[in-house]
């Protein structure tokens, strides 16, 4: 077999973690998820794990792992969130590179990627080797072996990238045809410009660097990928698979590979179903043996390069002027906005600039006498962002410090590494990648070099803020509300720049409504209550304590002295302060417990004013998960009795209601609100039990078919999802329960009746698991005429036919 397939899947979302928690916070625009990554990864990552291959039925025939037969590199920063957020999947992959080395020559479909997808081109040479250092070392760190290949991130390419990539044993990497300049067999000296004519593909090819080193370059075939990317070849697995395979000449018998690169994103969360198109292309390329699927490691040891090539420098896959799309107003925009222009590029890429030079200097000499090497320490600092735990961040230090350690010097070396790496974060690709600088992406590279400057001024004692504004002010919004670059950095990252006493006035109003332990984390920070008085008086809680509130990233600890009130509902103040020590802290207590047990609410108020001075705070001091938990803590009693009148009057006026839908007259808007309120929330009860009652879902789902009523099919359909998931669940820890397997066959049977967008992948991936491991088991049992094997199966068919999946 001469004819080779290979598909690459670019897996990447940027790091969208707020600088100071290390965590990614609400994110409303993708209601009912909670950020973008959990979004993506239900539609995509964890899709491709479990993907489904279809009978001409329209039944599932297979589940197979899409990682295990493509070649793959995911983000760094991202597989850091799979792994804390979504370990299944995370799992999956890591399995996937295991078992491709089996099926490919012992070679793993996966490749590493520049750490946090900067611009390398655009990148000082220090940082080009960071950024690879890094991708490599979490690589290894994940998948427990050196990579092979690197992921150029946006394919942005130059010699001094690739010299950098050969220079740490990186063997191959991917581009785009119209990178390539010139090609010449090996052995000749002549060279052929390609430029017009465009480069073969269906090969690899050695790139010679000035170093004398080399690295191998695969160019993918581009009108191939651009009909994966943008035309809809992935609405029919058949024509995907075809469409790869009309690359081949079949005149040639030489080698030949059929091989794409695209946005990972593309096989399910640019195109529904997209990953289900990919795994039919796969299975029917390699189940009739038109081309061997293989992955570009395998290739590359079967196949060597026979030809040259040099690149056409400082080019990109998704830029057609070279890299000015991160740094110009090149034209380069996702078209929705054409009045738009993108002058802001090159200002802020300017403001960043300035801020790079300003302290890398400064981290050289300040960083000399506290480092062996401050550069190899930075090379190895990944080290300590993959694994914070104190032994691990302890031994690093003693590797890499110079001269004495104490308390503060190892808080100067990790804060000095963290700056350092924050600016690093603040040139992510992304930031320039799309339309306007007020958008989410270019707010939250802005966030990375807000947290820089807040961590250089700490360090080296410069007003970097007022001088890094007055440069990002240059920086024009398309948008007239946010005018420029200073106020966005006013609006969106001035309030979630915090230190050790914002987290204390956190940990202050959220111990009113959350009883905290006397040792507790608060994302990146730990807190342990020192003391705490609590009182209460009616609806009133105040709370008097202090705490030692110290950072896992910088190890920079304080201790402080908190008082905090609730006056019922979303009245809260309260301040916090240094401690001053035992005898300042007493008389403190003393005075404000005093005030709210003997005096007045007011005179609480006039003393938390005067103790705390300007370190007052209000529900506004907690982090925006936390506000939207409490928030809703402090609603649920007022929603309560809202939900409590609406029935009432919903049940005082439904004959009426009847009445005129009889009469075919409208029903008063006020009246139709109430009825809307209740047939949703009683779905939502009916759809949150673990037995469903058909009787009731079908005569409230008739209701609103009647009163024409908008359900809120997002959150019914998400409330449906978890009570079958539970169900099955509850058949999983149980598998032999033919009464629990009945259940969910009876509720599986009523949601394939309802118009509601539930999705059956995780129950169905564990029917197929049972499918392999216990249906076997119940099938010899059954030879023997073990009737409770015989009804099992009989039961446990009828649920893989309600499931959609092929039973025998």
């Amino acid at each position: 077999m001469n004819r080779y397939i290979c598909i690459h899947g670019h897996f990447y979302q940027p790091p969208r973690e707020n600088p100071w928690l290390e965590e990614i916070e609400l994110q409303d625009e993708v209601y009912p998820f909670h950020d973008w990554n959990e979004r993506i990864n239900a539609e995509c990552y964890s899709q491709n794990a479990a993907s489904r291959v279809l009978d001409e039925r329209g039944k599932i025939a297979r589940i197979i792992n899409n990682y295990s037969f493509m070649s793959f590199n995911f983000g760094p920063t991202l597989l850091s969130w799979l792994e804390s957020k979504a370990p299944d999947t995370y799992q999956a992959i890591i399995d996937a590179d295991r078992d491709s080395r089996e099926r490919f020559s012992g070679h793993g479909s996966a490749i590493a990627q520049a750490y946090n997808h900067t611009i390398l081109p655009l990148s000082s040479e220090r940082d080009k080797e960071t950024q690879v250092i890094w991708g490599i070392r979490d690589f290894e760190r994940r998948f427990g072996r050196r990579p092979e290949g690197m992921w150029l991130p946006e394919t942005a390419v130059d010699v001094e990238s690739l010299e950098t990539l050969a220079k740490f044993g990186i063997i191959f990497t991917i581009l785009a045809p119209h990178q390539a300049k010139r090609v010449r067999r090996r052995g000749d000296r002549a060279w052929r410009d390609i430029t017009g004519s465009g480069v073969d593909t269906s090969k690899p090819y050695t790139c010679l660097l000035p170093s004398g080193n080399s690295i191998s370059l695969f160019f993918y075939n581009g009108a191939a990928a651009r009909a994966v990317a943008f035309e809809g070849i992935l609405k029919n697995g058949y024509d995907f698979a075809h469409r790869l395979l009309s690359a081949f000449n079949h005149e040639n018998s030489e080698p030949q590979l059929s091989h794409i690169a695209t946005d990972g994103e593309s096989y399910g969360h640019h195109h529904r179903f997209g990953d289900m198109a990919l795994a039919y292309a796969l299975s029917h390329i390699e189940d009739n043996g038109l081309a061997r699927i293989t992955n570009y490691s395998e290739y590359l040891e079967m196949n060597p390069p026979d030809h040259e090539v040099e690149i056409v420098e400082n080019t990109s896959w998704s830029c057609s002027h070279g890299l000015e799309r991160w740094r110009a107003n090149c034209g380069c925009n996702s078209g929705e906005h054409p009045e738009w222009n993108q002058e802001w590029r090159a200002p802020l890429r300017a403001t960043f600039d300035w801020l790079r030079s300003e302290i890398d200097p400064l981290y050289e000499s300040r960083g000399s006498a506290l480092f062996r090497d401050p550069w190899q320490a930075r090379n190895e600092y990944i080290d300590v962002v993959l694994d914070r735990s104190r032994d691990n961040v302890d031994e690093f230090l003693g590797r890499n410090s110079a001269g004495d350690r104490s308390d503060d010097s190892d808080v100067s070396r990790l804060k000095l590494l963290e700056m350092q790496r924050n600016a690093m974060l603040m040139y992510t690709s992304c930031g320039w990648f799309f339309d306007e600088l007020s958008e989410v992406q270019t707010i939250q590279v802005i966030r990375y070099a807000g947290r820089t400057v807040q961590l250089a001024q700490e360090a080296f004692g410069n007003n970097y803020e007022r001088r890094f504004l007055n440069r990002l002010e240059k920086a024009v919004s398309n948008r007239k509300s946010y005018k420029n670059g200073r106020l966005i950095f006013k609006e969106h990252v001035k309030p979630s720049m915090l230190d050790l006493t914002h987290v204390g006035a956190h940990y202050a109003v959220s111990s009113l409504f959350e009883d905290y332990p006397e040792d507790t984390s608060i994302y990146c920070y730990k807190v342990k209550q020192e003391s705490r008085n609590a009182l209460r008086s009616g609806r009133t809680k105040l709370a008097v304590g202090r705490a030692v509130i110290s950072s896992d990233v910088v190890w920079e600890s304080t201790e402080i002295s908190y008082a905090s009130l609730h006056l019922g509902d979303h009245n809260v103040a309260g301040g916090v302060r240094l401690f001053e020590g035992q005898e300042a802290y007493k008389r403190l207590e003393h005075e404000i417990t005093e005030a709210y047990l003997h005096k007045s609410v007011t005179e609480v108020i006039r003393l938390l004013d005067s103790c705390f001075r300007n370190r007052t705070f209000s529900l506004h001091s907690l982090f925006r998960d936390e506000q939207r938990k409490f928030m809703r803590e402090i609603l649920e009693e007022t929603i309560r009795e809202a939900e409590a009148d609406c029935r009432q009057i919903y049940e005082r006026n439904i004959p009426v209601i009847r009445f005129l839908v009889g009469l075919k007259m409208p029903v008063p808007d006020v009246l139709q609100l109430v009825v809307e309120q209740v047939l949703n929330h009683d779905l939502r009860r009916a759809f949150s039990e673990r037995s469903f009652n058909r009787d009731q879902i079908d005569s409230l789902i008739e209701d609103a078919y009647n009163f024409n009523i908008n359900l809120d099919k997002v959150a019914l359909g998400f409330t449906l999802q978890g009570a079958l998931e539970g169900m099955a669940q509850d058949f999983a820890e149980d598998n032999l329960d033919i009464d629990k397997m009945q259940s969910l066959i009876d509720a599986i049977g009523l949601v394939r009746n309802l118009e509601f967008d539930v999705s059956l992948w995780k129950i169905q991936n564990s029917y197929n698991k049972l499918q392999k491991t216990l249906l076997p088991m119940m099938r010899r049992r059954a030879v023997g005429y073990d009737d409770f094997a015989l009804e099992w199966i009989e039961h446990f068919l009828d649920l893989g036919s309600k499931l959609g999946m092929v039973v025998d």
